[in-house]
């Protein structure tokens, strides 16, 4: 894989964009207004076409051939494998699971629909700060492993809000970035980023409309999810495929 052939941006430009996009995004946890986060989309458009691209093409977020394969392809594989930890952290007595009963239909079909916007909004902001934006800043970096290595430490420091919680966290974090970015790494496209990281957090979100998880043993609990994202990032190398890429 080659990355994009299009220089970098102006240093200045790229500055003023990464910073409004940093603080679109701390800015709704810091005051508690997860709504504000509605702000991020029209920002990285906003962000994109100054630096001279076409919609969300500096991100790497625009219909390249066999994007949505990609989406899906993600969207599909982070579920099974929350599924999958959720089995086995059951089975195990990491977890607790238990169904819970439904909303009726209308409501229920609501909840569903606010849960797939809702985590997609969060789950593509956070792939375009901490990966998107790293690649079409660093195209060089690219090249190389180490993108996926510094984009996964940034994407750590991202969760500013939970790096109290200690390095067992933060390892936790850790291996969730490697995942993320080794499927825009792998494939050149933040879509196969953003279809891991939105099946992954849409599936904790349709978990608690369905049933009642609970955390029985907290101190294995988080090396499940992280083993469950070591698996996707083997996933990211073998089974994506490169897109291919317009600069």
């Amino acid at each position: 894989m080659t990355p994009s052939s299009i220089a970098p941006p102006r240093p200045t430009r790229l500055l003023l964009v990464a910073a409004v996009l940093v603080l679109s995004y701390q800015l709704p946890q810091a005051l508690g207004n997860p709504f504000l986060l509605l702000l991020f989309p029209p920002l990285a458009w906003w962000g994109s076409r100054w630096l001279g691209f076409d919609g969300m093409r500096a991100w790497y977020l625009d219909a390249q051939p066999g994007w949505l394969r990609l989406l899906a392809l993600g969207l599909v594989l982070a579920i099974m494998a929350k599924l999958a930890t959720l089995t086995v952290g059951t089975y195990a007595g990491v977890y607790t699971f238990a169904w819970v009963d439904l909303q009726p239909g209308t409501a229920l079909l609501g909840t569903l629909a606010f849960l797939a916007f809702s985590t997609f909004i969060a789950s593509t902001a956070e792939d375009i700060l901490t990966r998107g934006l790293v690649l079409r800043a660093f195209p060089q970096l690219g090249q190389h492993w180490m993108f996926v290595v510094v984009s996964a430490g940034l994407y750590v420091l991202n969760h500013i809000y939970r790096l109290h919680e200690g390095p067992v966290e933060w390892f936790r974090l850790f291996c969730f970035g490697l995942a993320y970015a080794a499927a825009l790494y792998r494939t050149r496209t933040l879509w196969a980023a953003v279809g891991l990281h939105w099946g992954w957090n849409l599936a904790n979100g349709l978990l608690d409309a369905f049933a009642r998880t609970d955390v029985a043993q907290p101190a294995l609990a988080p090396f499940y999810s992280s083993t469950a994202h070591l698996v996707l990032l083997a996933c990211a190398v073998i089974v994506m495929r490169p897109a291919r890429m317009r600069s």
